[in-house]
């Protein structure tokens, strides 16, 4: 019954073909579980068919070992007219010893419930029960206002030609394979691009090994669909010590046409490390053009107001 299922958990082993390069589970896999697991609490409470709208604030805290026991938890903390806010926890631990579960990842999702019509419809009032509830309600009103700013910020960024940064762009089309439940790409899918291209710029500029710490400002603007032509461009805006902040935009289109319209874009940050897996200061990028220089300006303020919710 709608209103009734506050939670939903995952569990099951990690694979080999979770894996990157360096052997651990990639952040982009991490990022798919936790949108299946977000999806599947948000359904549950709402009753409906719900679409992506943001997923932000995720702190990868320790890396996934393939073979270990994964569990996502996801649990509903928050609820607007039409939209519902999931809290989503990623812990694992070694089979074989029987150990604690550690938590790797922890984010929020926001998922927006549809009508049979294919509009936002209402959804019911959440009400938290428990302690857990209470802050993560509290603190979900909070990270509202910390993104409202972060909104205002980014859209006065320009993304254009004019650059001197290092930057990626893959390429490809929207396969069969890539659709959810309603016939349009999973949410998770692009979240993995995202990570994916993000690495691929990250590494470039290290020459080296880089490991994910944080992704936000996931926002989904519009679906993507089958046979779409989906390009997904990395830049570099910001270093700083070990750390490289990338931005990375997602387009899609018709094939057949000359115009992709933006369908996500996000912020990540990688840590450079050296053959041991320990952090190392990254070579600074000092931009030099005024589109680059106003980016790395960007980063250093969305930091800031990172801040604001007062957790790492």
């Amino acid at each position: 019954m709608p209103g009734t299922k506050r939670s939903v958990t995952l569990r099951f082993l990690a694979a080999p073909m979770d894996a990157n390069a360096q052997g651990r589970v990639a952040g982009g896999k991490i990022l798919e579980w936790i949108d299946k697991a977000g999806y599947a609490c948000a359904a549950g409470w709402t009753g409906r068919y719900c679409v992506t709208a943001y997923v932000g604030n995720i702190h990868f805290r320790r890396s996934t070992t393939v073979g270990a026991i994964v569990e996502v938890e996801a649990r509903v903390v928050y609820t607007g007219r039409t939209s519902v806010q999931v809290v989503c926890t990623v812990t694992s631990s070694d089979p074989a010893s029987g150990g604690k579960p550690l938590t790797n990842t922890q984010c929020l999702l926001i998922f927006v419930a549809m009508g049979d019509d294919g509009r936002p419809t209402e959804v019911p009032r959440f009400e938290p029960e428990d302690d857990f509830e209470r802050r993560e309600n509290a603190r979900s009103r909070r990270l509202t206002e910390v993104r409202k700013k972060i909104e205002e910020e980014m859209a006065e960024q320009v993304y254009s030609d004019k650059t001197e940064s290092c930057r990626e762009t893959l390429r490809f089309l929207a396969s069969p394979t890539d659709v959810n439940w309603g016939g349009k790409v999973h949410g998770g899918y692009v979240m993995h691009w995202i990570a994916t291209t993000a690495k691929v710029v990250a590494e470039r500029w290290h020459h080296g090994p880089v490991r994910a710490t944080y992704a936000g400002g996931y926002r989904f603007y519009r679906p993507m669909y089958i046979g779409d032509m989906v390009e997904v461009e990395g830049r570099l805006i910001a270093t700083h010590g070990s750390d490289m902040h990338v931005a990375v935009h997602v387009r899609s289109g018709d094939p057949r046409s000359t115009e992709l319209l933006t369908t996500t874009d996000c912020a990540f940050v990688y840590q450079a490390q050296n053959e041991k897996e320990e952090p190392v200061d990254v070579r600074p990028w000092t931009p030099r053009l005024p589109e680059d220089v106003a980016l790395q300006a960007y980063a250093r303020r969305v930091v800031e107001i990172r801040g604001l919710l007062g957790r790492n």
